[in-house]
């Protein structure tokens, strides 16, 4: 039995260290640290409830449209405000807009790198692969870069700017759209939907939405979509770093009368259930931190200076109902109901493959998704709800980020910021340990993995971390 640590890992935002037990050339146990606290939600302390919509989206300079959309969510819930109903459609836009972007860069520059090394020379796929996706030389990073650029050209228009936006409010968005600006989102997004065609799937974005089961998945050879699927077959992604079978989802992209462009809800055994906030709390037993496991409203950030013996990482540890679940994409279109995710689903999750699938069926949705709020988009409408701040009250803004269920908790005293707790994707997924000793998402994901002989950062180690997407800077906030 050998002791390994592997970190700190490139293509990873912020800092992330796995200690592994190997045993017989594979992993027996997994222990995940966030060595690096940051302490946002101390920051929020005393301030004016307005402030969060300024400071959140700093947090992190990928998914900063997430943490305004939560940081909104949360003081509208307390304002009991509900949004003007083109504002929230266009944050929706907004927010799907900045999550199409993050799945690209995931794919193209964090994850599909890692089939360009050495250790993969002699693969069928390989010269393939190293022409595509060799780090900062790959043809296809400049491709996605050059797409997603184009993307954000309406971030310009509707969010005035990227990353940091203010345009997210409680009430809805801060800026009126005009019949221009109306043509120009429309023709960017058809300049997205020729990448995504002609690159990324080489075929229309329906067809790939349309896939049914993970055998239809296999069978895709087009695009860079198809290169993945072809290394993922044979390297047999779908067999490394099952998930815990549970998965979570606030719902994605909320819209007038409490739609939701992805539907939401709690996954398990072939059954769908309603997603109940109060059974959310944080277990702190394995991490730095001083307190007691509570609901966010209850909770704090208290950092253990002294880092006591059996805890391990800044991360606290989430559960639902004292249960590890899953989130992000796949869980997303789990949750949704869609026929390849559920096939994923009731197959163990597909391990790598599923989730790296998730986030390529969902890029093809979103831009259906993104498509369809456009056409909804009436210039004429008012796009701004108004209402006080009030003296005392309490709300939640749950929303999905790229990576998943991103919840911001939000209580307010005597006019001022009295608590502000925040739960991120990776805060569920990377988490450590809980007092009954259950491991965390990526924890259990990891036991089993393969590791060769001599290897210091092993490949398949990585090919799981990667899949989850650890943003850690959002994890310890």
């Amino acid at each position: 039995m050998t002791e390994l640590v592997v970190g700190p890992f490139n293509r990873v935002e912020g800092d992330l260290e796995v200690h592994l037990t190997v045993r017989d050339g594979r992993v027996a146990e997994a222990r995940v640290n966030s060595p690096l606290y940051r302490g946002f939600e101390r920051m929020l302390d005393g301030k004016d409830p307005r402030d969060a919509l300024t400071i959140t989206p700093r947090i992190c300079g990928i998914c900063s449209i997430s943490q305004s959309a939560a940081a909104a969510r949360a003081l509208a819930a307390a304002q009991g405000l509900t949004p003007a109903p083109m504002g929230e459609i266009t944050a929706a836009l907004i927010h799907a807009v900045e999550n199409a972007a993050d799945h690209l860069t995931h794919f193209n520059l964090f994850f599909m790198p890692d089939f360009a090394r050495p250790a993969y020379r002699g693969r069928v796929w390989h010269d393939r692969a190293v022409a595509r996706f060799t780090a900062m030389e790959g043809s296809a990073a400049r491709q996605a870069v050059e797409a997603r650029a184009a993307l954000m050209h309406i971030l310009g228009l509707l969010a005035g700017k990227w990353p940091h936006t203010l345009a997210i409010q409680p009430g809805g968005v801060t800026k009126t759209p005009t019949a221009r600006d109306i043509v120009r989102i429309d023709t960017s997004l058809r300049a997205f939907r020729r990448y995504l065609e002609e690159v990324l799937f080489g075929a229309p974005v329906e067809e790939f939405a349309a896939l049914a089961t993970p055998a239809a998945l296999a069978g895709w050879s087009r695009g860079d979509a198809g290169l993945f699927c072809e290394v993922a077959a044979d390297l047999a992604l779908d067999r490394i770093g099952a998930g815990p079978g549970r998965y979570l989802s606030y719902g994605a992209y909320p819209l007038p009368r409490g739609e939701c462009g992805f539907r939401g809800g709690l996954w398990q055994d072939g059954a769908l259930a309603h997603v109940d906030p109060a059974r959310i709390a944080e277990d702190l037993s394995h991490a730095w931190m001083l307190g007691p496991s509570a609901h966010p409203h209850d909770g704090a950030t208290l950092p253990d200076e002294d880092m006591r013996d059996g805890a391990y990482s800044w991360c606290k540890a989430p559960r639902y109902g004292g249960q590890v679940v899953e989130t992000g994409a796949l869980a997303r279109q789990v949750t949704d109901g869609h026929p390849l995710a559920l096939g994923f689903a009731a197959a163990g999750g597909g391990g790598v493959l599923g989730r790296v699938a998730g986030r390529l069926l969902e890029l093809a949705r979103t831009q259906l998704f993104m498509e369809d709020c456009l056409a909804s988009i009436d210039p004429a409408e008012r796009f701004m709800a108004r209402g006080p701040i009030p003296a005392e009250g309490q709300g939640a803004g749950l929303v999905e980020a790229a990576r998943g269920a991103l919840g911001h908790w939000l209580t307010i005293e005597k006019g001022r910021i009295a608590r502000y707790q925040i739960i991120a994707p990776t805060t569920w997924n990377f988490s450590p340990r809980d007092a009954g000793g259950v491991p965390g998402a990526l924890e259990a994901a990891l036991v089993g993995a393969e590791v060769g002989e001599g290897e210091v950062t092993p490949l398949t180690v990585q090919h799981i971390v990667r899949s989850f997407d650890p943003c850690m800077v959002c994890t310890v906030h």
